[in-house]
Formats: structure tokens, C-alpha cells, sequence
């Protein structure tokens, strides 16, 4: 099994590194160790290290780990997956913040669902235009800011893409592009960046990075994990 304290300490690192390249504090970074298909005992292992925001990409995972973890204080669950109406409500009832919100009737659906403290969202932008992604295209962003910025149990808070798996340079102008498109709509929260491409996006803005190989290795099969 990977080390993961020592691997959550050498992301830790490397964030410091590229913020501090960007003329940055670490502080204005946050680092989501991406926990998908991982087993409980390698969360605690990564909490125990000093993490506390964990990303799911299923909103079914989300809502049996959020159970079995909740002996956690301070752990922040985020729902990192694309989202159907139907599942909504697991995410509204477990996670803190969800990142890839793309379409009106799922704001609808959390809102309805959502209680307590409003559940922070990224709006998922699909910069590179690639069918295979989610994602609201560039040009229909500023028609859904302004349907989801007013649903109660909902705060808007930044944009999120998920670039092609391409070297660090080839993605670093979608990463520009993305930070563009936050200030042009008033957003100031960035999730963008993973194992294989988190410090070019915090030179390039990210004040959240979706790190999960980096952290606990290589992801278990689904069916061995389910």
C-alpha cells in the first residue's frame, strides 16, 4: 500500500512550490485528495496526515463513505462526478461542495433538497470543447451563473474544467482560460488541476486541486471496491 502520509506531504510540496512560483501564498490553495473507489482505511490514513477535504466521484460512494466516516470532525466531502437529477439528493444531503455542476435542473434539484448550511458549487466548464466531457460550453455559461446564483440552499462560488489528458503545456492555455472566464462573471474559486497537471493550474489561478494518484497510488478496480 502507498505511504500516504508521506505522498499527502510531498503534494503539500509541490503546491507550496508552484504557489510560490506564481507569487502566491500555499494558503490560497485547498487540496482535495480525490478518494474514488479507495477504501475507508486509506482516508483515515490521509486525515490522520493532516488532509480534510476528500473528493467522491459517485454520488453513492459519497453518501456510504460520509456514513462510515463520520466519526471524522472537520473532514469536508466533495462531490467531484457529473450528477443526474436522481442522485441528487445524495450529494445535497452528504457533500459540502459539488464541482461539476452543468445543467439548471440539478441546481433546481439541490436546492430543493438542500438544508442547513447552502452547498458551495462550481459550475463545470468544458473549455476544450470535447464531446466525451461534461461541461457547459463558454458561451452558455452566462445564462446558467445567472439561473443558479439566486437558488436558496445554493452558493456559487468558482468555475471547474477537466482538461484532456495532455502534457502540463498543452493544458496550461485552457487553465488561462478558465481563470478568464472567472473574473469575467465575478468568480473568484478555480478547481482545476490533477495529479499529473495541479501545479501548472495553481501558476495559472487554481485556488482548488483535485489530487487522488499522487496521494494514494493507484486507483483499486471498481468492482473490487464496491
Amino acid at each position: 500500500m502507498t505511504d500516504v502520509a508521506a505522498s499527502w506531504r510531498a503534494v503539500l510540496e509541490r503546491v507550496r512550490a508552484a504557489a510560490a512560483r506564481a507569487g502566491r501564498p500555499e494558503q490560497s490553495v485547498e487540496v482535495v485528495a480525490v478518494s474514488k473507489l479507495q477504501p475507508p482505511e486509506a482516508i483515515r490514513a490521509a486525515y490522520a496526515a493532516g488532509a480534510r477535504a476528500f473528493g467522491e466521484n459517485y454520488a453513492q460512494e459519497l453518501r456510504d463513505k460520509a456514513a462510515a466516516l463520520a466519526d471524522l470532525p472537520g473532514l469536508r466531502w466533495h462531490a467531484i462526478g457529473p450528477l443526474q437529477t436522481n442522485k441528487a439528493r445524495y450529494v445535497a444531503r452528504s457533500a459540502h461542495v459539488f464541482h461539476a455542476l452543468d445543467r439548471l435542473e440539478v441546481a433546481q434539484e439541490l436546492s430543493r433538497r438542500r438544508t442547513g448550511t447552502p452547498l458551495a458549487v462550481y459550475l463545470e466548464v468544458n473549455v476544450a470543447g470535447e464531446s466525451s466531457k461534461s461541461g457547459v460550453r463558454p458561451a452558455e455559461l452566462g445564462a446558467l451563473v445567472d439561473a443558479v446564483r439566486p437558488l436558496p440552499g445554493l452558493e456559487l462560488v468558482g468555475l471547474m474544467t477537466m482538461p484532456p489528458l495532455a502534457p502540463a503545456e498543452a493544458v496550461r492555455p485552457l487553465f488561462r482560460a478558465l481563470a478568464a472566464l472567472a473574473r469575467e462573471h465575478r468568480l473568484p474559486g478555480l478547481s482545476m488541476g490533477s495529479t499529473h497537471d495541479f501545479e501548472t493550474a495553481i501558476e495559472e489561478g487554481a485556488t482548488v486541486v483535485r489530487v487522488g494518484t499522487a496521494i494514494f497510488g493507484e486507483r483499486p478496480r471498481q468492482g473490487a471496491a464496491q
